[in-house]
């Protein structure tokens, strides 16, 4: 299993995106979290099934309703195992 650390570029914060990235990452079973960096990105740190994350990045280049992605930098690293579950991160 894959780790994916993600930064979502765009208009991501205050649209409800963690909130959205959480309740994906939930249904396909991801582990890992979700925050908003100073610069007005957003971090996604995920571990899973390489097709459950797939569908995460793709969920998430959709984003919620309010949101405007402009684009997703994708880094694809060795799995740790360390998260029991995905959660949003202040």
């Amino acid at each position: 299993m894959p780790r994916y650390e993600i930064i979502v570029k765009g208009r991501v914060q205050g649209v409800g995106f963690r909130a959205f990235t959480e309740s994906i990452a939930d249904k396909l079973g991801i582990k890992g979290y979700v925050k908003n960096l100073p610069d007005g990105t957003v971090e996604v740190v995920a571990e899973g099934d390489e097709r459950a994350l797939k569908e995460l990045c793709s969920s998430l280049k959709a984003g919620p309703s309010m949101a405007y992605v402009d684009d997703l930098d994708i880094i694809e690293k060795e799995y740790t195992g360390e998260f029991r579950g995905f959660s949003v991160k202040f």
